[in-house]
């Protein structure tokens, strides 16, 4: 970052700032609406893990989403818009960048944030009365349209993505590593998720045909 003024790099971890917390603002929002809603119209969740790691991966999973986000955002911020000497250590290589083709990517980072935020909405609007942390409702159904009709589980691509994007936001390799923390949980939560429902006599004969039809869990063609 020493080819920045002081100035600049303070716009861009401020614009770094503002995306994150707006993104926060989002997610949470949605979560609340449409938790409200699935507990209205498709009850209560009926059926939770019963494993130890069933019941323990989704708190671990989000402290491995949350963690890198807020620490930035917290250190920054208490930093007067600038990244402490120990978040700058974790720099990505600037080796086949100049300054400004940086500044550009994280620029484009944060504007492509606010374009996967309407990805999730697509995702959230879709799986609706059927949200859940982890576990089945009572009236439970399976989702198959909108992004569920090109993978299993886009909520969880939606974290991936963001988690590459923060990496770019902040041009730092601390969210990469917190988000193949996070995508490895991802795969455990999913499983544990996909296990459910197929113990769902209700939908479990639906579910495998839905899973011979998208088999893509999170990647298309890959996973």
């Amino acid at each position: 970052m020493s080819g920045l003024t002081p100035s600049s790099t303070q716009t861009v971890e401020a614009l770094a700032v503002f995306t994150t917390l707006r993104h926060f603002q989002y997610t949470l929002s949605r979560l609340r609406t449409i938790a409200t809603v699935a507990n209205a119209e498709a009850g209560p969740i009926r059926t939770t893990p019963s494993s130890l790691i069933g019941k323990i991966i989704t708190p671990i999973h989000a402290l491995s989403v949350l963690t890198p986000p807020v620490t930035y955002i917290l250190c920054v911020t208490f930093n007067r818009l600038a990244q402490p000497a120990w978040m700058l250590r974790m720099s990505l290589s600037n080796t086949y960048f100049t300054h400004e083709i940086e500044v550009g990517l994280r620029v484009a980072a944060c504007a492509a944030t606010f374009v996967l935020n309407g990805f999730t909405r697509r995702a959230f609007t879709h799986l609706g009365n059927q949200w859940h942390l982890i576990g089945r409702r009572e009236k439970s159904r399976i989702v198959q349209t909108g992004p569920y009709a090109i993978v299993r589980h886009p909520l969880y691509t939606s974290v991936l993505i963001q988690g590459l994007l923060f990496t770019l936001m902040t041009w730092s390799y601390a969210p990469l590593v917190g988000s193949a923390i996070a995508t490895g949980l991802s795969a455990v939560k999913l499983l544990v998720e996909e296990d459910l429902i197929l113990q769902d006599p209700a939908v479990a004969g639906e579910y495998r045909a839905y899973m011979q039809k998208v088999p893509a869990r999170l990647i298309p063609f890959l996973w």
